[in-house]
């Protein structure tokens, strides 16, 4: 038996829907709800990228690749290239000022006033070391013979034209040498100013040649080499030193030529001339040979 309120709310439900039809079109809607969360959760899940818009992607990908490998070879270029050649300049130096304490030349020539000339050496070994106070009070750089980037050029200093004079020989002692990277060992070649001296130490002792003047010429420009600069057919009797990088800087468009003249040269035997005896550079490859 059922209450009043039993019968009161069978008769307001059939009321409201005679036909019983609500239920079944309410059951229909959440079910249609629920099918379009599903469809949503599935296109958010996977949506197959277009032609374009993969394209685009892939392209994008592509660049930040190639902008990370940039950045590692300038880093490698500007940074780790000084390191190491930095560290090979120490070796090739140290190597040098042991064979020379080692095998002593304390000869004296005839003539005090005529400089020893050095002796040639085999193609991309070293056979000595220059300073150049106006660099920096530690600045040295080890000299090799020949000009070429491997091994010379890139690892063991500044290189000597090989057709040009030794140090102390008349005629125009010629070296090459990075101005940027691989130990940029003439990077400051625009810093050098007339009176300021280029000290090149031997086994046979100290040529100090002093800066004049400089010019700055296109890369074919080989009179400059000449023993008598840019005058090849004369043979002159000066003793002269060259010194060329590239212009400007991370270019070689052109060729920084700096000259100098020899003005003092010591034996071996006499010890460093007083502009480099106390300077850092000196003292740190080892002093006096």
């Amino acid at each position: 038996m059922r209450g009043p309120g039993a019968a009161q709310s069978a008769g307001a439900t059939s009321a409201a829907d005679p036909s019983g039809r609500g239920d079944a079109r309410g059951a229909a809607a959440a079910s249609a709800v629920g099918a379009g969360r599903t469809d949503r959760r599935r296109k958010t899940e996977y949506q197959p990228l277009g032609p374009v818009r993969g394209t685009i992607r892939a392209f994008g990908e592509l660049c930040i690749t190639a902008g990370m490998v940039l950045i590692l070879f300038v880093v490698w270029q500007l940074w780790w290239t000084d390191i190491a050649a930095n560290r090979d300049n120490e070796v090739l130096a140290d190597q040098l000022i042991t064979d020379w304490q080692e095998n002593p030349d304390n000869t004296l020539p005839d003539d005090p006033d005529t400089p020893f000339v050095a002796d040639p050496v085999a193609e991309n070994t070293g056979f000595g070391i220059m300073y150049v106070p106006r660099f920096g009070e530690d600045y040295y750089r080890t000299v090799a013979e020949g000009v070429s980037m491997e091994p010379v050029l890139n690892r063991m200093g500044v290189g000597r034209y090989p057709s040009s004079a030794m140090p102390g020989e008349v005629g125009n002692f010629s070296v090459a040498g990075h101005r940027v990277t691989y130990g940029k060992p003439l990077n400051q070649i625009h810093q050098l100013r007339p009176g300021d001296e280029i000290v090149v130490q031997t086994g046979d002792g100290f040529y100090t040649y002093t800066f004049r003047n400089f010019e700055i010429v296109l890369p074919d420009a080989t009179e400059v080499l000449a023993a008598v600069p840019t005058m090849p057919d004369y043979k002159g009797k000066d003793r002269i030193m060259t010194l060329t990088a590239c212009n400007p800087m991370f270019s070689a468009q052109e060729r920084y030529v700096a000259y100098a003249e020899l003005t003092d040269w010591k034996p071996a035997g006499d010890g460093a001339p007083a502009s480099i005896a106390d300077s850092p550079a000196f003292q740190k490859v080892g002093g006096d040979a």
